[in-house]
């Protein structure tokens, strides 16, 4: 039996915060004794990620997967817990451990920003110790991938912030790290910029092999990427597993979307419709049905034989409304 690349046990992080209520009297008495509060950002976590997985870790803003992440990275210490990342404790910081994981954040830049990306890459090679052989192999591979050869000698403050992800990428994959942490990685990019970078991902994940464990909060970057999801909320796991079987189980229907022919006019009138349908939204001759996933191939017929359809598509319902409806709920 393999041992799971990353594992995490019972994993809690409890913040003690001051609290103090308002008005000049509450500010003295603060002075002489405080008062504090417990926030739990994670809150007894457990899941195992094998060798080279890709799974997303998602939730709402606040729900604890950037503390999470930090924990794994070794950059927090846990209340309460154990976790094995790599074979290695992560918040003893061994060098040995460090030259095996690489973490990526959206929202904070690793590069030097008045040099050139090549000189930081150097850089970085020195103080992982990348032989020069394999750092000339490995900057040529990624820079081919990520098609990035114009970028290398202009000043980090010169490009776009998605080319500067290219290049946070790179630096982050240099010395071959066997984990990678990613946080928001296409935080602000374009349309076209997120599916290079997850292109990207999924090819580098084939060729090397590297666990990938990813935060966004674009479902885009999830569904594209993994294959699987831990959810949590309010510092608690709710879910670990496939997407879709979330998407089934919480939403256990199918959205039947019909034109009507043009001869029929505007839909407000009636139309007949199979038992368990219900139409959720009606606009001239638009129609949107609810019917559930089973039922669906039966209705489609019936609706394609007593209904003039000019076009009709079956749909999941937005994985965003699934994960809402979660969060919502507090449960799965």
């Amino acid at each position: 039996m393999t041992v799971p690349q990353i594992t995490v046990q019972g994993l809690s992080k409890i913040y003690r915060v001051p609290v103090r209520a308002e008005g000049l009297r509450a500010s003295l008495k603060s002075l002489i004794k405080r008062t504090y509060n417990d926030v739990h950002a994670v809150l007894d976590v457990s899941f195992a990620i094998e060798s080279g997985e890709i799974v997303g870790l998602i939730g709402p803003n606040g729900a604890g997967k950037t503390t999470t992440l930090k924990i794994l990275t070794g950059l927090l210490h846990p209340t309460t817990g154990l976790a094995r990342v790599a074979g290695f404790i992560p918040w003893q910081r061994k060098h040995a451990y460090l030259r095996q994981i690489s973490m990526v954040m959206g929202n904070k830049s690793q590069m030097i920003w008045d040099i050139p990306p090549m000189d930081s890459f150097r850089v970085l090679g020195e103080i992982y110790s990348v032989p020069s052989s394999q750092f000339k192999q490995t900057l040529d591979e990624l820079i081919d991938l990520l098609d990035m050869q114009e970028l290398l000698t202009k000043p980090v403050r010169n490009l776009s912030l998605g080319e500067r992800m290219k290049c946070e990428l790179v630096a982050g994959l240099l010395y071959r790290p066997v984990v990678m942490f990613l946080d928001e990685p296409t935080l602000g990019l374009d349309v076209s910029m997120q599916l290079r970078l997850r292109r990207f991902l999924a090819e580098y994940n084939r060729k090397s092999g590297v666990t990938i464990l990813l935060t966004s909060h674009y479902m885009a970057d999830v569904m594209a990427l993994c294959p699987r999801v831990i959810l949590i909320h309010h510092g608690k796991l709710l879910y670990d597993g496939e997407l879709g079987a979330l998407a089934q189980k919480m939403a256990p229907f199918k959205l039947v979307r019909i034109t009507l022919g043009a001869e029929n006019g505007s839909v407000s009138r009636e139309i007949p419709l199979p038992a368990g349908v219900e139409i959720t939204q009606r606009e001239n001759n638009l129609l949107t049905l609810r019917v559930g996933r089973a039922e669906a191939p039966s209705v489609t017929a019936q609706l394609l034989q007593s209904l003039p359809v000019a076009d009709l598509t079956v749909e999941d319902p937005p994985i965003e409304a699934v994960i809402d409806q979660v969060y919502m709920e507090g449960g799965v």
